[in-house]
């Protein structure tokens, strides 16, 4: 493995160049949190308005939604661009499945403009407006390795699913360092094959790059694509075993991620052809 250049480290220009990117970084996190005062209040509104006759919280996701998307809209640096959004029926109940590679997929997946109920990490539903706002939307919270705390996520999906939410779900657990598929854990699957309803499965692009695991760093002008493939109706998996079906939808997800190609490629000495995605 080539060792990579760190030749300019300490070079006035990547100095600078550090202390710019840190800089943009911390305005970007300032403004998100700023404005999240503002956003919040409005969405405990829409929360005591609507609950009455909105029992799965449709409004309150929808305005959630445009509340991520205005981040990503107003940071030139990040630009989105979603293929296949038109193969996702809204009025259709599914689990959706997607890679992870980094904090900004969950941006990413609001701009379906799809109703759904994200399974997330305890922890981020402590963070301050943004976590008390997945409280009021009903997403899931999950501890991870407790036992508990998983059984609680199983009954609680399930119960969103009879009520007609989707349930978005990153069958790796946690994001990926490099960019490379980890592992599916089978929680999605058993959820799909218990309910019957159709698996969506969501391939997420470049999103490594705006922001890495164990970064909050700003990392330069970044393109991301989310992919939606075609939905996989449950017919076509009733009879098949859980271990089988999740490393069937993972090879499907596999197949379309950039790093994955550049891997394949490599061994095989061959460059990866970008447009193929597109």
């Amino acid at each position: 493995m080539t060792k990579p250049d760190t030749t300019d480290e300490a070079t006035p220009d990547s100095t600078l160049r550090r202390l710019r990117n840190r800089t943009i970084a911390v305005l970007f996190i300032g403004f998100v949190f700023l404005t999240s005062f503002f956003f919040f209040f409005f969405a405990a509104g829409i929360w005591m308005v609507t609950r009455p006759f909105d029992r799965r919280l449709r409004l309150l996701h929808r305005y959630t939604s445009h509340w991520a998307a205005l981040y990503l809209w107003l940071f030139p640096p990040w630009s989105v661009t979603v293929h296949g959004r038109e193969k996702i029926d809204p009025d259709a109940t599914y689990v959706i499945v997607s890679n992870h590679q980094s904090l900004v997929d969950i941006l990413v997946l609001f701009l379906l403009f799809r109703h759904f109920k994200w399974v997330s990490k305890a922890e981020l539903f402590h963070i301050p407006l943004i976590g008390w706002n997945m409280w009021l939307n009903r997403y899931v919270r999950l501890v991870r390795g407790n036992s508990k705390s998983i059984r609680h996520m199983y009954d609680a999906c399930e119960q969103h699913l009879v009520e007609g939410s989707s349930i978005l779900m990153f069958p790796e657990g946690t994001r990926s360092p490099t960019g490379r598929m980890r592992d599916f854990k089978e929680g999605a699957f058993l959820l799909a094959q218990r309910k019957a309803v159709p698996i969506l499965p969501l391939v997420i692009n470049g999103s490594k790059n705006a922001l890495p695991k164990s970064s909050l760093n700003f990392h330069g002008n970044t393109h991301i694509e989310l992919e939606v493939l075609d939905p996989i109706p449950p017919e076509a998996f009733t009879e098949e075993s859980i271990d089988d079906l999740r490393l069937r939808i993972r090879e499907l997800i596999r197949e379309r991620v950039w790093e994955e190609q550049e891997a394949q490629s490599a061994s095989r000495g061959t460059p990866r052809n970008t447009d193929e995605l597109r």
